[in-house]
């Protein structure tokens, strides 16, 4: 029996995270409120605008029920506002935006620029033999705060410092890319394998 991954559905790339988990024989449940939590074996929470993200699952009563997931353990990944919103502080936040705080990572949302600085360049991720295509847009940037984060790519700045934009520590795996505007099912499958 496939496993049953929920893909938060508020706002963002939920479509195409969904159509990813499918190519790979996952069932999968589109999450918008608290009852689609129920009797999932992980979760995806897919990039979008993190503050609109986070007052959609507040107005929606699913920040709680999902939250209370997480700390018991509930496998995730999250992807560029997905990191945002797992991450345990955000830098540049607004006030009322709140976060699960799942990953000891710092995070700075539009690390590498606004939209007009998006780019695509090729990764080279740990476990994986060839490089995968990072296509980042208005992409967050990690600072690791405790070394049990595992830094599995990073992106070289002009500046020459190496930022990490895919980390895991334990169940939670986070990207500062958006792995499902790839044809690439690699990541996907990466995190199915953790499940």
């Amino acid at each position: 029996m496939s496993p049953i991954v929920g893909v938060l559905a508020l706002q963002g790339a939920s479509r195409e995270h969904t159509d990813a988990l499918g190519k790979l024989g996952t069932t999968v449940r589109q999450v918008r409120l608290p009852k689609d939590l129920d009797g999932l074996d992980g979760i995806v929470i897919p990039g979008g605008e993190s503050t609109t993200i986070s007052m959609l699952l507040e107005s929606s009563k699913t920040f709680e029920p999902l939250s209370e997931l997480l700390a018991d353990g509930l496998p995730v990944l999250g992807t560029c506002a997905g990191m945002i919103l797992l991450a345990k502080e955000v830098l540049d936040g607004r006030s009322d935006q709140r976060s699960f705080a799942r990953i000891d990572i710092a995070v700075r949302r539009n690390a590498f620029g606004r939209q007009i600085a998006s780019f695509e360049t090729d990764l080279h991720i740990k476990d994986l033999e060839d490089p995968f295509p990072g296509v980042f847009i208005r992409a967050p940037g990690a600072q690791i705060l405790n070394p049990s984060v595992e830094i599995l790519a990073s992106v070289k700045r002009d500046t020459g410092e190496e930022t990490p934009v895919f980390c895991r520590q334990e169940n939670v795996m986070v990207t500062s890319f958006h792995p499902e505007l790839t044809d690439d099912l690699r990541l996907h499958q990466m995190f199915l394998e953790r499940l």
